[in-house]
């Protein structure tokens, strides 16, 4: 429902009917809601780098903001199609985590933080961050020749403080990614490939329960960027 409607952690709610999709015949409620914007988005990184030429033979795959809800199903769904994952994280203790969601290599967000160079030794053939700022400009400047670079958050910032380089000698494609107002046949194409892409054994690691009465106290952890992977809030409790 995005930030321009209440009613997201209420027990009923009266929408646009327009907004909704069915839900996939081999997925829980609660595993759509464990999915929820985060896996969604994640997915329609992959399908966006994919649908611009990405194979997993093509090269490594960064994922920034790794430890994130879109960062935690971005690694899970590259590496459950083949793809080889490096995974950028502040929280190195976390690494365990996320190897087991798929990650090969994993590389503290310091080294992709601050002001860099214009263009930096070619590492990955793609990207998907969450991050912004900084961050996406250094992803980019290390972005292998004719590589995609899928963009869909901004948690360092708005900012993109980079050159044109990237784009003009490399080939390198930005990809920006809105999550919000997609059609409704890309939606149901998304929650389709989750359903049978996604391993929804994985859905535990990533996933915490919560009930209505902790909200506050969770979002708190989650602005302070304690909250690891995905929270799902029981409204009946």
């Amino acid at each position: 429902m995005g930030e321009k409607y209440w009613g997201g952690l209420s027990q009923k709610a009266r929408l646009n009917g327009d907004w909704l999709i069915p839900l996939p015949e081999s997925m829980t409620e609660r595993q759509a809601m464990a999915i929820g914007t985060a896996g969604y988005t994640a997915m329609l990184c992959l399908i966006a780098l994919e649908r611009h030429g990405l194979t997993p033979e093509r090269g490594e795959v960064l994922v920034t903001g790794a430890n994130g809800g879109v960062g935690s199903f971005a690694i899970a769904l590259l590496a459950n199609q083949g793809y080889s994952v490096t995974a950028s994280t502040g929280r190195l203790e976390e690494t365990e985590y996320l190897k087991s969601l798929g990650a090969t290599t994993i590389i503290d967000r310091a080294e992709l933080s601050s002001p860099g160079r214009a263009l930096g030794k070619e590492k990955w053939a793609a990207a998907i961050d969450s991050v912004g700022s900084h961050t996406l400009a250094n992803v980019c400047a290390s972005t292998c020749e004719d590589g995609l670079v899928a963009t869909c958050g901004l948690a360092q910032g708005m900012d993109f403080p980079a050159t044109v380089a990237p784009f003009i000698l490399r080939g390198v494609s930005l990809l920006g990614i809105n999550s919000v107002t997609r059609p409704y046949d890309e939606r149901v194409e998304a929650w389709q490939r989750l359903s049978t892409t996604l391993d929804m054994t994985q859905l535990d690691a990533i996933t915490r329960e919560v009930g209505l009465s902790e909200v506050i106290p969770t979002a708190s952890e989650l602005l302070d960027g304690k909250v690891r992977g995905r929270i799902v809030v029981d409204v009946n409790r």
